[in-house]
């Protein structure tokens, strides 16, 4: 009977000691390896809480990483004009940056990485080391999809420059990023924010924000040609309509041959990465995980 006991006794102990092994590990690891916070800055419509599954992938492949989903601007809010969101982000950002002696890296998903792209310009001091642009539209939107009819039911894109490109207008965020390729010169006259943050209209800050901008280490440009929402989807890696509505890549684009803000000098690096995936939907790009571990997995070091 005691012998029994103590065999179990000692069973257990074991087993426990079992389970901790694997949860002191991670811990010893993430020590070790010193993974760099990650601070995710969520799209139009969407919260915090649906980045669940990201964080978790997150985790599970970096043990310890310190996740910051940023909650601010969330549902309805994130019609608001992206320099106010660009203001109140960095605030919420900034205290991260300055806790993390080794950096942050960023992923900034939809609208989100225009946002990151305005912190990443305007904040002197930032520690980004790798930008994951995970399907944004970085350079502007042109097209009729469910989220063009659900805010504007009146107009099609082919009319919504009217909206758009005026003072009541550039008051919502996608109208600051709204790039009709067939009235280009009153694009880059009325857009407040995209038109200023590509500099193309004079900008007395273009020096300082491309100096600012090329801090970061890695700059991850994801989408894919399913996305069915960035339109077109190659605006997540740079690519946009001509007034042919024909689409001209990246390295044929006007902002890269003259390394307008920074994207040729991260070419010349070996810093700027472009990843595509097919079969992936927009509302699924922070859910798929083989996406995460194509693509973003690893550059959170």
């Amino acid at each position: 009977m005691g012998r029994s006991y103590f065999a179990n006794s000692s069973s257990k102990r074991r087993g426990a000691t079992g389970l901790l092994w694997p949860l002191l590990g991670a811990s010893l690891w993430a020590a070790v390896i010193g993974y760099k916070p990650v601070i995710i800055v969520h799209g139009l419509f969407d919260s915090s809480g649906d980045f669940v599954n990201l964080k978790r992938f997150i985790n599970e492949s970096h043990p310890g990483t310190n996740v910051s989903v940023i909650d601010l601007f969330d549902r309805s809010a994130s019609l608001q004009p992206l320099w106010k969101q660009v203001e109140g982000f960095k605030a919420a950002i900034y205290p991260i940056m300055q806790n993390a002696e080794d950096g942050v890296n960023f992923i900034c998903y939809s609208q989100g990485g225009l946002i990151c792209r305005g912190i990443l310009a305007t904040l002197p001091g930032h520690n980004v080391h790798s930008f994951i642009s995970l399907s944004s539209p970085q350079a502007g939107q042109y097209g009729d999809t469910d989220y063009l009819k659900y805010l504007f039911p009146q107009f099609v894109k082919s009319n919504l420059y009217h909206l758009c490109y005026t003072s009541v207008g550039q008051r919502i965020s996608i109208c600051n990023y709204w790039n009709d390729p067939h009235h280009r010169d009153l694009y880059v006259n009325s857009s407040d924010y995209l038109a200023l943050l590509n500099s193309e209209r004079p900008n007395p800050n273009t020096t300082e924000w491309k100096g600012n901008f090329l801090k970061i280490k890695k700059l991850v440009l994801i989408g894919g040609p399913d996305d069915g929402v960035i339109t077109p989807w190659q605006s997540s890696q740079f690519g946009f309509y001509d007034d042919n509505e024909t689409v001209v890549e990246m390295q044929h684009q006007y902002l890269y041959l003259k390394d307008v803000f920074g994207l040729k000098t991260l070419a010349a690096r070996g810093d700027l990465i472009l990843c595509s995936v097919a079969g992936v939907e927009h509302v699924w790009w922070h859910s798929n995980e083989t996406v995460f571990h194509t693509c973003i997995e690893k550059w959170l070091v």
